[in-house]
């Protein structure tokens, strides 16, 4: 009983964590772009990382610590 609990459970870990990830939207990516100082340049860097990520290559994401 123990075996088939463990089995189900791990079938269940397996199949609710896929390995897709979500990218933006063309709506998306041009309401961020809106507010940027070079709009056609941010539209054309956010499309080649989504298709970047979408062939499965990695992509650098910048972080910006919080400013108070």
């Amino acid at each position: 009983m123990k075996l088939v609990l463990n089995f189900s459970m791990f079938l269940l870990a397996l199949f609710s964590f896929s390995n897709e990830s979500l990218s933006l939207t063309d709506y998306q990516i041009k309401r961020f772009c809106a507010k940027k100082k070079r709009v056609s340049i941010c539209i054309k860097n956010l499309q080649d990382k989504r298709s970047d990520l979408k062939a499965g290559k990695l992509i650098e994401i910048p972080v910006k610590p919080y400013k108070r």
